[in-house]
């Protein structure tokens, strides 16, 4: 199988703003809350992602006392006979705002096929590729008032695609929020800059000539356009969290996770529909457990805090957020005090968008023996998001070899729904 065509970076991307024309209009004022959702649907999905696969036994499913527990210890939640892993103490406290799945069941125990599968909802294919969920909330709510970019992605190696969506609905990738996004500002002077710019139309011109709708396939003419916009629009405050107050960043923590949390808010405010935000290194094969605690202290503060956060600016109730991982780890505790690679019963976890919160779906055997006896696949979990953001999961899309093939195939979780 092909690895895809590399990602566009944000130098990239920014560089082919030379393209773009000189007639392009300012993005409009900054507004101070995004516009209402539509009444009874979601408007904006963010995505905590656990890269590396993180165990279900230290945050959402923890079976203290026993051989598979290991030295973690679980806490009492919000809700009720419902217990978290110790080092999630602030989520614990919020567990009312919670959906929980426990008895996620897949086939790919390999990170590239089970990143893929979690992401997507479907299994990797020799002949199509799947977008990313976030890719097509970006795709099925993309606003022409938002002139920066509309599927975003933090602190990923591997940020998620738009498939057969096509380039334009890869996530724009950005670092730690503690550091201004590279190359918004030209390093010429404006009206340089300005010469530069219709230079290189004029030979965008003369490129087009003569090449019928072939020239559309670089793509690039739009990139350029809509990074130039995106240069040009008070919007791109929204990535800067330093303009937080100093109370509100120490909520979220001090940590890229926390920082890069604050910025998804940030982004959902000014109306960007999808956003995902990665916090890595959960592939703990060797001392797990003394790994597994400052990323269970990021996540326990970033994730608590963007629940506040979105509940006290009037924006929980229209923005759903998804906490999800490639699989878990294994409940047995291997020679070097790790666990491995585990699909069959692990967790994640849901908010907002006006989902039925305060409930856990399914359960694991507390001997790490037995296959869940209500498994829930991740199709479904999406169709359920999907439903809440009034997207129709059962549309069929042409891959760009002409193939037709649906944006999911699973059936929303009734549960869930209110």
């Amino acid at each position: 199988m092909e690895p895809l065509k590399p990602h566009l970076s944000r130098r990239e991307l920014l560089r082919l703003s030379g393209g773009a024309l000189a007639s392009l209009t300012l993005g409009g004022l900054w507004p101070r809350r995004a516009s209402a959702a539509e009444p009874g649907h979601a408007k904006a999905l963010i995505v905590l992602w656990l890269d590396g696969g993180a165990s279900q036994l230290e945050t959402f499913d923890p079976h203290p006392g026993g051989k598979i527990g290991g030295p973690t210890q679980a806490i009492a939640t919000k809700q009720k006979g419902v217990h978290f892993a110790a080092g999630l103490p602030r989520l614990a406290e919020r567990a009312d705002k919670l959906a929980v799945i426990r008895s996620l069941v897949t086939k790919e125990g390999e990170h590239q096929r089970g990143r893929y599968l979690m992401r997507t909802g479907h299994p990797m294919l020799a002949t199509a590729r799947h977008p990313a969920i976030s890719a097509a909330v970006a795709h099925e709510l993309e606003r022409d008032e938002v002139k920066i970019p509309q599927h975003v992605s933090f602190l990923s190696p591997h940020p998620p695609r738009g498939g057969y969506l096509g380039v334009p609905f890869d996530a724009f990738k950005v670092g730690d929020p503690a550091r201004p996004v590279p190359d918004l500002i030209s390093p010429v002077g404006k009206q340089r800059f300005e010469r530069r710019l219709k230079g290189l139309e004029l030979l965008e011109g003369g490129f087009r000539r003569g090449r019928g709708q072939r020239a559309g396939d670089t793509q690039h003419l739009d990139l350029a356009r809509r990074a130039k916009q995106m240069m040009d629009s008070p919007q791109v405050g929204a990535f800067d969290v330093a303009q937080e107050p100093a109370a509100v960043r120490e909520a979220y923590g001090d940590t890229p996770f926390g920082r890069a949390c604050l910025a998804a808010r940030r982004l959902v405010e000014v109306g960007v529909p999808a956003i995902e935000v990665s916090l890595g290194n959960w592939d703990t094969h060797v001392d797990h457990f003394e790994l597994t605690k400052p990323k269970t202290e990021a996540l326990d503060r970033g994730f608590s805090a963007l629940l506040d956060d979105l509940a006290q600016r009037d924006l929980l109730d229209s923005t759903l957020i998804l906490c999800a991982s490639e699989f878990g780890r294994t409940p047995t505790i291997n020679p070097l005090e790790g666990r491995d690679h585990w699909t069959r019963g692990f967790s994640l976890a849901l908010a907002g968008g006006g989902l039925k919160v305060g409930q856990t779906l399914g359960s694991t055997d507390p001997k790490g023996e037995q296959a869940p006896q209500t498994p829930i696949s991740p199709a479904d979990v999406y169709a359920t998001l999907l439903k809440r953001l009034d997207i129709d999961g059962s549309q069929v899309f042409d891959t760009p070899q002409g193939r037709p093939i649906t944006l999911n195939e699973g059936k929303p979780l009734k549960q869930l729904l209110g």
